[in-house]
């Protein structure tokens, strides 16, 4: 669909979207979403086309880059593997602020960086099977890295309170006019390769 037709049918958005921050306010803006959500949704693809998804913590979402640690023996290393295109969600429920990251996921056995984002909430999804290699702990064999490296992250963040939104969504209702009671925010790929190589730069 062209441009003009879409902001035309989908005025919402098209009033909702902020193209005027710098790429820092965006990403400080990410950052307390995430933050404040501290649990995420990782969506996969599995082989016959059907979309999983699974409540993950981050371990570090240093650099803009999102690192997992989990159990290779689950399904999503298969569906990773098949193909690397995945989707992160965060929701803060108290604010009805969103994010969605589009991107790619890697897998890893890096031990030096297990054990630096390792720590004891992690343990309890792995636990001891009593057999001298599965332990349960970073060097357990299972502890492998997800990283998913994002290409386009939108967010959304709400500027009223509930009963703000409440009355706004009322007053549309009676007038008919449009409300966003708040603003739709994209950090585009080319500011992510940004963020990327100065990280690099700085390694």
């Amino acid at each position: 669909m062209a441009t003009q037709a879409r902001e035309f049918l989908d005025p919402y958005t098209t009033a909702a979207e902020n193209e005027s921050l710098t790429p820092q306010k965006k990403i400080d803006g990410l950052n307390e979403i995430i933050s404040a959500t501290h649990m995420g949704m990782l969506t996969t693809r599995c082989a016959t086309g059907e979309l999983h998804s699974r409540a993950m913590s981050p371990a570090s979402t240093e650099g803009l880059q999102f690192f997992f640690l989990a159990n290779n023996a689950s399904y999503k290393f298969d569906e990773i593997e098949a193909d690397n295109h995945v989707n992160l969600s965060f929701i803060d429920t108290k604010t009805t602020n969103w994010a969605s990251v589009a991107g790619t996921a890697s897998i890893s056995r890096d031990q030096e960086l297990i054990k630096k984002l390792w720590s004891p909430y992690v343990a309890g999804y792995f636990s001891d099977l009593g057999d001298g290699v599965h332990k349960g702990d970073a060097s357990d064999p299972r502890v492998s890295i997800i990283k998913v490296t994002p290409r386009e992250i939108r967010y959304w963040v709400s500027n009223t309170g509930a009963v703000g939104r409440a009355l706004e969504h009322a007053k549309g209702a009676i007038t008919g006019k449009l409300t966003a009671p708040g603003e739709i925010r994209t950090i585009t790929e080319q500011e992510l390769q940004l963020v990327f190589g100065l990280n690099k730069s700085t390694a």
